[in-house]
């Protein structure tokens, strides 16, 4: 594999050649938008621009979207900081006594109670995984509603967190992952997201067919997208890398 840099429609455009691929694909990157373009070693230079040119439009309205959306300032796990959940912002309060990690929400508060000295990253995972506890405890009974509104089955739901997708499936084994960060979103958008990652289930790809069904059995589809589209996400270091499956291509965020 082996990495290179090119100007095209007047963007930096990083071209990464990998001798397993058979197709182009390009992704933006958050959070700046950086976009990079995966290529068989093979391809030409000028046969990777044209593809890259007849993309500029997608890539555009991508990046401009991308950029718009906030994000929070790096969060520091201490009192007085802001998070969500379900959509609406908690007061964080850090109590250091004892020596029980535990995690409480009260009706303004999320109040958390860790060992006098326990550090930033060790605040952070205890929250996490009572983010992944609360998402795992709805998420059950969200699944059995939809599946129920839908007629379509999942073999298994998980959860994992990811930067650029609320949902993603694996079609062959009926699997269905869903974002931890939609936690912090309301209800509603949990909804949409099993819903949207269902119908794939039936339709693969973003058809005629899969909007339509889509309208059908989420018919606010619309109004929660510009809820994701602008609530804040979580902050983001540039240069951050994702897995691949976490990656974002431009066919999938449009």
């Amino acid at each position: 594999m082996r990495n290179e840099k090119m100007i095209i429609g007047g963007l930096p455009i990083e071209i990464i050649r990998k001798e397993n691929l058979k197709n182009l694909y390009i992704r933006i990157n958050p959070p700046e938008g950086d976009v990079t373009v995966s290529t068989p070693t093979g391809i030409k230079d000028e046969d990777i621009e044209m593809f890259v040119l007849k993309k500029i439009p997608e890539i555009t309205k991508v990046r401009d979207r991308m950029l718009a959306q906030e994000r929070q300032s790096k969060r520091e796990y201490v009192s007085g900081e802001s998070h969500y959940l379900w959509g609406k912002p908690y007061r964080l309060q850090v109590v250091y006594e004892g020596t029980r990690h535990k995690v409480v929400k009260t009706p303004t508060k999320i109040i958390m109670t860790v060992p006098e000295g326990t550090n930033t990253k060790a605040r952070e995972k205890l929250l996490i995984e009572w983010y992944r506890k609360e998402l795992k405890r709805v998420l059950e009974t969200v699944v059995i509603d939809c599946e129920k509104k839908t007629g379509i089955h999942a073999e298994e739901f998980r959860i994992k967190n990811m930067r650029t997708r609320w949902g993603t499936c694996n079609i062959d084994k009926r699997r269905i992952w869903i974002n931890l960060q939609l936690v912090k979103k309301p209800m509603e958008c949990l909804e949409y997201v099993v819903i949207h990652e269902l119908v794939h289930l039936l339709e693969r790809n973003h058809t005629h067919r899969f909007h339509a069904l889509i309208e059908e059995l989420c018919p606010t589809w619309k109004e929660v997208k510009k809820i994701l589209a602008t609530m804040p996400l979580d902050h983001m270091e540039k240069g951050e890398k994702e897995t691949d499956d976490e990656q974002t291509d431009i066919e999938r965020y449009l």
